[in-house]
């Protein structure tokens, strides 16, 4: 892995992040036509810190609506606190039960097997990326935010306030969010935001919602694969074939340096443009790169 490498990953993340299309399959698609390994310890490292950097970028981003909408009052904050732990607990419990049935199951007899081996695999990529197509495509095609109401006693229609989803909206994106976690292609953002309109959430409010879940996992997803390249370095220098650990880390931190960057240019580009922006041509995208992968993983990639 060269600087060029990584400037390329972070400029690949920082545009992906945004949108609803899994940056994590297109990080490692272009992972794969670099020649590189997706699913060695260095690498998946440094996908992790690439989101790190476009995380700290969103937040730079969204921070202004994010104290507007959760940072209002203490009740507001109290609310939206409530619902962030609700779905995050969920996500840990059902992700952490899909990964350990899917390592007893595909990788039974095989012991140092872990989740991230299947990180590499397009095979596995293009049918996670339809299936978050699908899944936007439906949420698409329903009137966005039309269950974002509620009825008073009287039988009026009004707006709920200014804030975060319900429990039961931020339970399912918990859920789906879950889902997600072992499989790259099946993107995180564009499946809880998609789950959350289809329980009755405005996109706005799902979006806002869904990169806060991301601020909240992606501390623990770096500090996983930071103890699992530490335990591949000292694997590696027992059978005689060390690993740069230093260089690992130092070209790590400078990816997401250049995510962060890249994600900075990237939001601001195409914010504007999401706003009026179509959700279901999301759901397009992600069905054409579903096929385009499964050729590239036909051609040996």
């Amino acid at each position: 892995m060269s600087i060029v490498h990584v400037i390329v990953l972070a400029v690949v993340q920082g545009l992906a992040e945004l949108l609803p299309v899994s940056s994590s399959a297109h990080v490692v698609v272009a992972e794969k036509l670099m020649g590189l390994d997706p699913s060695s310890p260095q690498m998946t490292l440094l996908l992790v810190m690439l989101h790190t950097g476009t995380m700290f970028a969103v937040i730079a981003y969204f921070w202004n609506q994010w104290k507007q909408t959760y940072f209002s009052s203490a009740d507001a904050f109290k609310r939206f606190a409530v619902r962030l732990v609700w779905a995050t607990a969920l996500t840990g419990v059902v992700g952490e039960a899909l990964i350990k049935v899917i390592e007893h199951t595909l990788f039974k007899g095989a012991p140092k097997s872990q989740i991230e081996d299947l990180f590499g695999r397009l095979d596995l990529i293009a049918p996670a990326l339809a299936c978050a197509g699908i899944l936007i495509l439906i949420a698409g095609l329903r009137k966005d935010g039309a269950g974002d109401t509620e009825e008073t006693e009287a039988g009026s229609i009004t707006r709920r306030p200014s804030g975060s989803v319900t429990m039961g909206q931020a339970g399912w994106m918990g859920f789906v969010q879950g889902l997600a976690l072992p499989f790259r292609g099946f993107s995180r953002s564009g499946s809880t935001i998609s789950t959350g309109m289809l329980t009755g959430a405005s996109k706005e409010r799902a979006e806002r919602f869904s990169f806060a879940l991301a601020v909240i996992l992606t501390p623990a997803v770096v500090a996983q694969e930071a103890l699992r390249l530490l335990k591949a370095t000292h694997a590696a220098a027992a059978t005689g074939a060390p690993i740069d650990l230093h260089g690992t880390v130092v070209f790590s931190l400078l990816g997401a340096v250049f995510s962060f960057a890249a994600g900075l240019v990237a939001l601001k580009w195409l914010s504007s443009w999401l706003e009026n922006g179509r959700w279901y041509l999301f759901g397009i995208y992600c069905l054409v790169a579903s096929a385009v992968v499964f050729w590239l993983h036909t051609r040996g990639y």
